[in-house]
């Protein structure tokens, strides 16, 4: 692409709302690096999901030791790529210790984190992705990875409302907030287009893209 565009973007939201999809499409249209949060190869996690209280620390200590080598091999790169795309901000490792860490473990979890060297850049813009956790279940229903189905509802709603808090008081990048209810980022042309064009405007501040349906079509899986 010629316009001008952010050169390190992170999308983010709660599971289900389809951030890894858009990396991979906005990565795909930049010709850039793509920086995933590889929660496929957390062995823990779907012990996590079986029980949670059991597998809870080390499910979030894994991803935060694996946080820290990402965060160094993407400070060692940075001379050879000018673009990357990422489908995960740093601060989310602290939002699901808080939900799922009890008092003792979450201050364990803190020393390490402590200890770590997390020196991760700052996005030039973070996409904020938000859907109610209805439509988040049925996405996480249709796209069928089997321990994703034994997430629960007040789980989501809890992952949702976090979210929203760590948001709500963000001002570390610039942030484009996506109301992604009725819209298709991925399969739909004209909605991935209408949103790129806010990426490439977008310097400063907060933004809000909230297409009203109808006008923007498309409901599918991503």
């Amino acid at each position: 692409m010629s316009r001008e565009h952010p050169e390190y973007i992170v999308v983010e939201g709660p599971i289900g709302v389809g951030k890894t999809s858009l990396a991979r499409r906005l990565a795909d249209t930049f010709g850039s690096d793509l920086l995933l949060e590889g929660a496929d190869q957390n062995p823990f996690l779907e012990r996590f999901y079986q029980d949670p209280r059991g597998a809870a620390l080390q499910t979030q200590l894994f991803f935060l030791l694996q946080r820290a080598q990402q965060m160094q091999e993407l400070r060692q790169g940075e001379l050879f790529s000018p673009v990357r795309v990422a489908d995960f901000l740093l601060e989310k490792d602290r939002l699901f210790a808080q939900i799922n860490l009890d008092e003792d473990e979450l201050h364990l979890y803190e020393q390490v984190y402590d200890h770590l060297t997390l020196d991760a850049p700052q996005p030039d813009l973070v996409i904020y992705l938000q859907a109610p956790v209805d439509i988040l279940e049925e996405r996480i229903r249709q796209r069928g990875i089997t321990c994703e189905q034994l997430i629960t509802t007040e789980y989501l709603q809890d992952v949702v409302d976090a979210y929203a808090q760590l948001f709500h008081f963000y001002n570390a990048s610039p942030l484009l907030i996506v109301n992604a209810t009725a819209i298709d980022l991925v399969s739909n042309d004209t909605d991935f287009l209408a949103l790129l064009d806010q990426v490439c405007s977008i310097k400063s501040g907060r933004h809000y893209f909230n297409p009203l349906p109808g006008l923007i079509a498309g409901n599918g899986d991503y």
